[in-house]
């Protein structure tokens, strides 16, 4: 019965990836595109569009409603701004002087600092200060497109209502300065300013604070030499402001001896610069603010994430290159596991167990080539109800000591424990349909069970058909993924899998966990596990090799990869307990399952915001530094491949398919994660998901083959 295809979890992962998405623009827009730097960049010099009236009026600027009115202080009266803030080490040092001397001042801040410090911004107007729009980023208005001056503006405002719960009618733009220096651009923003309400404030004396040229020096640009009224402009952020804060310490005490009212613009005007903000625009202006932090605690979180991943993947690469050359070193003194004993010549024969479902392509392949084991062995071909002529052909070899049984179709578990109970030797090994044995493999793989302490031993598997790209891809990881993980859970004493292709398990231990259990879509990762909770040692054996065919298709590669990916989660759940357990099944349980749970689950399922944090750095980061960093971590899986293909004695030819791996078949096998951990929260039931088979096998001639075939 066919179940309904799941389709929400791809939903989901396009919702959080949107989500996330988001989250890195608006931090990447509002912490690397603009920036506070000093007041000296100029946007352009083309000034032939600025009307008269501005080069030569008054520093406050109204230009609503197409006409042009400027207007400045009164005689002895200085309006003092700040601009670039809030800074938490420079505004409240002068806010401090500003109190001490009983002054107020109009800051015009950034949008971004004011959301990083919204308790500075309410202090200004608690004691008294205006707060005026000097853009979300600090970005050259003059040269911005119209969506991003819309955007800069009305963030900014923004950011000042969901603090203050009150507008703002003040705008200064960065990089401004008095009315002679206004080019074509920076009148162009201050009409764009003016279309949604904003008063433009220039100014008359700039301190040049941004230059630290020096306390003297920045009293002397604000001395004044007349009586007129000046807009003072100062900076309480953006930089080291020590100098300022000195200055305006000594400057507020001269004005004052001089006579020289000082206060902020909106009252040196007489003109109202703030406003309450209706409900919807508070709750608007709190949302915005709120999303902006967001974003900022989902890049920090990603970016430890990103950390610590990174240092599990290298941590991971060392260990496993560490446990193999240990591995091997073990395997060629003839000790495969620690502490077994003296080794002895296993030569009791085998029975080798064929489950056959619709096998006809490679069926044959299989039986002669397990015929023409230098190990005694009787073979017992299960059909499990096929509907080709697998079982006609299996009948028709002829080949002595070959037993077909037919059966109803029952799945392999089934056809499995149909074998074992005809088998009659002590020593079981399994092997698909799909798979050929070299001469040698028997033999080799059998050998673990001179140790009493060994219930099951894993084989080596290779891929037959690893011509072409796709080929290639799962070549390496069978060599790369799964057999240094299997070194090292073979030292570690934790084996997770004995692979279907090629097992061997002792009749003993088999019956003592009430033989193949079909519970899970992985009946080997499920036989596996119980045998190892059961106190049996499982081991592995590289010389002993299996060749099989890999999927030939993208589909046919997601449909093999998702029936084990799922079927391996439903297993670590179904032995979960192993976890509080002792023994060989404690072993399993925090060593085999907890790396099956950090590497083959929660990274890939973090791996597409890896993705994403990639695409996220190219743009709004270094390219160089990131480009690096991937190439750093190729460099990293080449070595690991390498090294992993040198145990194998495999020829290093198809490694340059492996950066396109890191891109393409990477991704492929993160999604199958991903679908299948939905699937399993979901509770839908996944149907056994039968790989097609191509008739590419043949029967190696001796062990001589493998090197041919690399």
């Amino acid at each position: 019965m066919r179940t309904p295809r799941v389709r929400a979890h791809w939903v989901v992962l396009g919702a959080v990836l949107l989500a996330l998405g988001v989250a890195l623009l608006v931090q990447g827009y509002t912490h690397h595109l603009g920036s506070i730097t000093d007041d000296s960049v100029p946007s352009s010099t083309a000034s032939g569009n600025v009307p008269r009236e501005v080069h030569e009026g008054g520093p406050v600027i109204d230009a609503s409603d197409g006409g042009v009115r400027t207007a400045g202080p009164p005689d002895r009266t200085i309006a003092l701004t700040f601009d670039d803030g809030p800074d938490p080490t420079w505004t409240p040092r002068i806010l401090d002087v500003l109190e001490r001397h009983g002054v107020h001042a109009t800051f015009f801040v950034v949008g971004t600092a004011a959301i990083d410090h919204p308790d500075l911004v309410r202090r200004m107007v608690d004691e008294g200060h205006e707060v005026g729009v000097h853009t979300l980023t600090h970005v050259d208005l003059g040269v911005a497109p119209a969506w991003q001056r819309e955007l800069e503006l009305q963030g900014s405002q923004q950011a000042i209502v969901g603090i203050t719960g009150s507008k703002t009618a003040l705008m200064r733009p960065p990089y401004s300065s008095e009315n002679e220096a206004v080019t074509d651009g920076t009148w162009s923003a201050i009409r764009a300013g003016a279309d949604d309400g904003y008063l433009t404030v220039l100014t008359t004396m700039d301190s040049e604070d941004w230059r630290q040229p020096g306390v003297e020096a920045i009293e002397q640009n604000l001395t004044p030499s007349g009586t007129d009224g000046q807009i003072v402009l100062m900076h309480d952020g953006g930089g080291d402001r020590s100098e300022t804060v000195e200055a305006l310490d000594e400057m507020l005490s001269r004005y004052d001896e001089q006579g020289y009212r000082v206060t902020t613009v909106g009252d040196a005007l007489s003109v109202e610069s703030a406003a309450p903000a209706t409900t919807v625009e508070r709750v608007a202006g709190a949302a915005f603010g709120w999303g902006i932090r967001l974003s900022d605690l989902v890049v920090t979180l990603i970016g430890w994430a990103l950390v610590i991943s990174g240092f599990v993947m290298v941590v991971r690469a060392v260990l496993v290159v560490a446990v193999a050359r240990r591995h091997h070193r073990m395997a060629r003194r003839g000790r495969h596991l620690p502490g077994a004993p003296a080794r002895t010549i296993v030569n009791e024969p085998v029975s080798v167990i064929v489950p056959a479902h619709n096998e006809a392509a490679g069926i044959e392949a299989a039986i002669r080539s397990i015929a023409a084991s230098t190990h005694a062995v009787e073979i017992i071909v299960v059909d499990d109800g096929s509907t080709d002529d697998t079982a006609a052909i299996a009948e028709g070899l002829g080949l002595p000591g070959v037993t077909v049984i037919r059966r109803r179709n029952g799945g392999k578990p089934a056809a499995l424990n149909t074998g074992l109970r005809a088998a009659t030797h002590d020593l079981i090994v399994m092997v698909d349909g799909d798979t050929v044995f070299e001469p040698g493999t028997v033999h080799s793989l059998v050998q673990a069970f001179a140790d009493p302490n060994v219930g099951a031993v894993s084989g080596n598997t290779k891929v037959a058909n690893r011509d072409g790209v796709l080929g290639a891809w799962q070549h390496i990881e069978y060599v790369v993924g799964f057999n240094l993980d299997r070194r090292l859970f073979d030292v570690a004493e934790c084996m997770p899998t004995v692979p279907g292709a090629i097992g061997g398990f002792r009749r003993e231990a088999l019956e003592r966990v009430g033989g193949v259990s079909d519970d899970t879509l992985a009946e080997d990762t499920d036989l596996t596990m119980a045998l190892c909770r059961d106190g049996w040692r499982v081991v592995y054996r590289d010389d002993a090799r299996a060749w099989t065919e890999a999927p030939a298709s993208l589909g046919a590669l997601w449909r093999q990869r998702y029936r084990w990916c799922y079927g391996t989660l439903q297993a670590m759940w179904k032995h979960r307990g192993a976890v509080v357990q002792g023994g060989a099944a404690g072993k399993l349980g925090r060593r085999g399952l907890g790396y099956l749970l950090v590497l083959q689950v929660l990274l890939p399922l973090f791996a597409p915001v890896v993705d994403l944090f990639a695409v996220y750095g190219l743009i709004f980061l270094d390219p160089v530094r990131i480009a690096g960093v991937w190439l750093a971590f190729l460099a990293v899986q080449l070595v690991m491949a390498a090294y992993a293909f040198r145990l194998d004695r495999e020829s290093l030819r198809p490694l340059w398919t492996l950066p396109l791996q890191q891109i393409v078949y990477r991704q492929l096998m993160y999604l199958v994660v991903i679908q299948s951990v939905f699937t399993a929260f979901a509770g839908v039931h996944l149907r056994w998901h039968r790989m097609e088979r191509y008739g590419s096998l043949r029967v190696p001639a001796d062990d001589r083959a493998l090197t041919r075939a690399s």
